[in-house]
């Protein structure tokens, strides 16, 4: 546990917490940590993982833009995609990260290739689709911050780990808050509930 490892942990949890909020400073904290992660994942031999941190960086100016001028939560509004839309996401992920998984394995010496690229090609949809306010994105990450546990354990990155048990809370929380408020503005323009 590194005091670079902590203050990462420290950002990235901020990060979430300000996303649950939909504050658009969000994003500015998002590639503070990024921007560490991206060394410490380089250390650990997650290859795929620093290049994510790096996704990140750029994806948190897309944010920061797309989030709106005056950090109004209504600026963007929250919205759900349909079954066909997952379906497709969750095709394409498994598709590109068992190429890159592949990749990895053959021409580097990247730690758990496959389950590196996994995590890392998941993030970068559900990335996106935070930044689109798309409302299942808590979800997803549920789901990839689980899996992502075994990773970080597995390369010796206790804090990091524990900060995923922590981030699977945070999306639980902000999943039911952006519901909350998903059907609250669908009441509000439909008269009825979507």
């Amino acid at each position: 546990m590194s005091p670079l490892e902590i203050i990462a942990v420290l950002l990235a949890l901020l990060y979430v917490l300000l996303a649950v909020k939909e504050h658009r400073i969000c994003w500015v904290v998002a590639a503070a940590s990024a921007s560490l992660y991206t060394w410490i994942f380089w250390e650990a031999a997650l290859i795929m993982e620093a290049a994510l941190q790096l996704f990140y960086i750029v994806i948190a100016i897309y944010g920061w833009r797309s989030w709106g001028e005056d950090n109004s939560a209504n600026e963007r509004p929250i919205r759900t995609w349909s079954w066909r839309q997952h379906l497709i996401a969750i095709l394409t992920v498994l598709v590109i990260s068992s190429v890159t998984g592949a990749l990895l394995n053959h021409f580097t010496d990247a730690a758990l290739p496959w389950l590196d690229s996994f995590t890392t090609i998941a993030a970068l949809l559900t990335t996106w689709m935070v930044t689109q306010k798309i409302l299942e994105n808590w979800l997803y990450w549920i789901a990839i911050d689980a899996i992502s546990i075994y990773l970080y354990l597995s390369r010796d990155l206790q804090l990091t780990a524990g900060l995923f048990v922590v981030y699977i809370g945070l999306a639980y929380a902000g999943w039911r808050v952006w519901r909350t408020h998903y059907r609250s503005t669908e009441l509000g323009h439909t008269g009825t509930l979507a």
